[in-house]
């Protein structure tokens, strides 16, 4: 496990429809991109689903396959980490998804982060014919893929028999780092929070603003219980961002709920700083569906929070 700052800064890339033919869809997320790379956003994250999610559109509502799109990416954009926010373990065996996160860090010479979660949506599965299970089934098989994957990162060669997956001397080649850094995304305190103290390196909290000091509280129990310095830990919150005077957004679900936050670019960034960064939460990752994709939205918030999150904690 290796400590560091790996997000503090992130754009998520929540929504397609743009109104666009679908030749101008890529161009569009190129777009975004750059512009968050160009306003000091450090890390660009795209949804892993299949179809759009509640709150957000309609299911058949335009979406790419995500490693597909972060390796185009990568040719897209320098600087700026790609990952996504985050992958659903049931979508893909676990040494496929460590070939592809590991060959994401090859083509973008080393700036894939392997965001990773349990899975949850039941439609997509259901529809697409993925084995959704029990919660518990789920949170079984992330477990045994992390064990998978951890060590095909490394560039072990794991061999291991599981209740889900099993393996025979995995080999993952090339590689571009000995490292790739790991961050679960989720809320659950007895699953989510434990998983992440054990394998993670970074936990991008998915709560309600209010709700993030007690949830602190409890990752740092979870880090006391395997004796693992909760400051190697780091922590992110997903924000849906709404700016005053842009257009007229688009009034979905997403921009209405705890996780929220609507006004001036100044007003969005005092009540981060307050409420996010001041209570101990190291990055803020932001996403924007509502404006769609406005040029020049995600320079204005960029360049309002970049200082909050560049400024040396006491």
């Amino acid at each position: 496990m290796q400590s560091g700052v790996t997000i503090r800064l992130g754009l998520q890339i929540p929504n397609f429809s743009y109104g666009t033919p679908v030749a101008e869809l890529f161009p569009a997320v190129q777009a975004q991109a750059r512009e968050a790379e160009g306003a000091g956003f450090d890390t660009v994250l795209l949804m892993d689903h299949f179809y759009q999610l509640p709150g957000l559109g309609e299911p058949d509502e335009p979406m790419l396959e995500a490693y597909t799109a972060l390796g185009a990416l990568a040719a897209s954009v320098e600087r700026v980490q790609l990952s996504t926010l985050v992958t659903g373990n049931t979508y893909r065996n676990p040494t496929l998804l460590a070939k592809a996160i590991t060959t994401l860090d090859v083509v973008s010479a080393g700036r894939a982060i392997l965001g990773i979660g349990a899975g949850w949506f039941e439609l997509e599965h259901r529809q697409l014919g993925f084995e959704f299970g029990t919660f518990t089934e789920r949170f079984e098989k992330l477990e045994e893929a992390l064990q998978i994957i951890v060590g095909m990162l490394h560039g072990e060669r794991p061999t291991f028999s599981g209740k889900w997956y099993r393996t025979e001397n995995a080999v993952n080649e090339p590689r571009y780092r000995d490292h790739i850094p790991i961050m679960l995304g989720g809320s659950g305190e007895k699953k989510t929070f434990r998983l992440a103290a054990r394998y993670a390196d970074h936990l991008n909290i998915i709560a309600d603003i209010d709700q993030l000091p007690a949830k602190l509280d409890v990752l740092r129990q979870r880090c006391a219980e395997i004796g693992r310095d909760p400051e190697s830990l780091e922590t992110s919150s997903l924000l849906t961002v709404v700016v005053d005077g842009y257009g007229a957004p688009t009034d979905i679900g997403e921009a209405r709920g705890g996780r929220a936050v609507t006004g001036t670019v100044d007003q969005i960034a005092d009540e981060i700083k307050r409420r996010i960064i001041d209570v101990g939460i190291d990055g803020v990752i932001i996403n924007l569906p509502t404006h769609r994709y406005t040029p020049g939205v995600i320079t204005a918030v960029g360049e309002a929070l970049k200082p909050l999150v560049d400024t040396p904690r006491p």
